[in-house]
């Protein structure tokens, strides 16, 4: 007697989780950054109003917007670095992965307000508080950093299979240090807020030093 063959299950009645490439997601990320750098400038072209009675004057006036726009442009063209160099150990992605980069991302967009601010009030009694509201952007975003970078790499969750060991983990020890130093850099305000702001400044110099020495020993 002939018996029935048990259908064979579809991709509908079993669907499958398709692994997402990270392509979308860096091109999504460089548009982010390109749009946070450029709104940095524009920070800039606010401080000059069209009628003002005396330009020179007016530049030399708003100088801590330039030291500002140069500090934030050069930390971001580093995170811009750093975010690369995450998705170029990665070989996809999840939802997880993919929501921890859209808080990454949201910290950075962040960044031209904080470095407005930073600008506008640093000689005034506002200060403290600019100082913080930008050292506080700056942990959030390397935690953010942190978060991304560790649920990838943990196990290998999403690393690629030929990701080179010496890489990662080189990656790791450069990550887990930032939290601490920026928010060193931001407990500082309560004490100096100029202070505090060359710090973050210098900070962005050594990350580039940093990166600079990584991407010469890669």
């Amino acid at each position: 007697m002939a018996t029935l063959a048990s259908p064979t299950p579809t991709s509908s009645a079993t669907p499958s989780r398709r692994a997402i490439k990270p392509g979308r997601l860096e091109t999504f990320a460089d548009g982010v950054f390109a749009i946070a750098a450029t709104l940095l400038i524009l920070n800039v072209d606010a401080q000059v109003p069209g009628d003002v009675p005396d330009l020179g004057a007016q530049l030399t006036h708003i100088w801590p917007s330039y030291v500002a726009y140069a500090a934030s442009f050069v930390t971001i063209g580093i995170m811009w670095i750093n975010h690369h160099t995450i998705l170029s150990q990665v070989d996809k992605t999840d939802r997880r992965f993919l929501v921890a980069n859209i808080g990454l991302l949201l910290c950075i967009a962040f960044f031209p307000f904080t470095t407005r601010l930073v600008a506008e009030h640093v000689r005034g009694s506002g200060a403290e508080d600019a100082a913080l509201a930008y050292g506080l952007t700056a942990v959030a975003t390397a935690v953010m950093f942190n978060v991304t970078w560790f649920y990838a790499a943990l196990g290998r969750r999403l690393l690629r299979e030929d990701a080179d060991p010496a890489i990662v983990s080189g990656i790791t020890r450069a990550y887990i240090p930032g939290p601490w130093i920026y928010l060193t850099a931001t407990l500082v305000a309560f004490l100096s807020p100029v202070t505090s702001i060359i710090l973050f400044g210098l900070i962005a110099a050594f990350y580039v030093l940093e990166s600079s020495i990584m991407g010469s020993s890669a």
